[in-house]
């Protein structure tokens, strides 16, 4: 978080409106908030709901890339701050100024913690009213007129088209179906020329046998 802070601080020294400034810090409250229950979920905690899947960090390949993505996001930020600028930027803020970056980072790691602790059933009280859940989550009759009410009727059109004329009788009787013969028909060919040898010799013994069975019964 040494670039987070950084550009807090920055906020902090620029003139920008008190909305601008509640933005900055609320996104920095959120970032430390989906962090901190990130690592609660993967490392730390138990999950709130059944498992499906086994979830381990067992892999060294993973973990190798993990751990150089780790030491760049710490000394990352520090190390383009020095090699970027030419000088060193001197910040001078008042002390409630300066811990309000670090009080943003504990009320946001608070809050996903006790977000992290809920259960999910909880949070899904929305599904005892899910007809008016989605009535009012799907922007209300607007994709009914705009893109479903729209799309359906010629995507239903296409599909029939697709199975009547693309993949039915006109492609059997048509080009796929005429070059799927000659290419059987070539590579049957093939076969005969590549023995060609062998069906002479059995051509000629089918001979022998033929006339061996007209001298003997002559």
């Amino acid at each position: 978080f040494y670039s987070k802070d950084m550009i807090l601080e920055v906020v902090m020294i620029s003139n920008i409106n008190m909305f601008s400034f509640f933005l900055y810090f609320f996104s920095t409250g959120l970032t430390v908030c989906y962090s901190f229950r990130l690592v609660y979920y993967s490392m730390t905690g138990e999950l709130n709901c059944s498992s499906l899947n086994m979830l381990n960090d067992e892999g060294w390949i993973m973990l190798r890339g993990m751990m150089g993505l780790l030491i760049m996001s710490i000394i990352g930020g520090s190390m383009l701050n020095w090699l970027i600028f030419p000088v060193p930027v001197m910040i001078c803020l008042p002390v409630m100024m300066k811990l309000l970056t670090l009080f943003v980072c504990i009320m946001g790691g608070m809050l996903g913690y006790m977000i992290s602790l809920s259960k999910l059933y909880s949070l899904n009280k929305s599904l005892n009213n899910y007809n008016l859940t989605y009535y009012l989550g799907s922007m209300w009759f607007m994709p009914y007129i705009s893109t479903y009410g729209l799309i359906f009727y010629p995507l239903n059109y296409g599909q029939i088209v697709v199975k009547s004329f693309d993949q039915g009788w006109s492609e059997y009787f048509g080009g796929q179906h005429l070059y799927q013969k000659l290419t059987n028909y070539s590579q049957t060919l093939l076969i005969m020329h590549n023995n060609n040898l062998k069906i002479y010799l059995l051509l000629f013994v089918f001979w022998i046998l033929i006339l061996f069975n007209f001298l003997l019964f002559m």
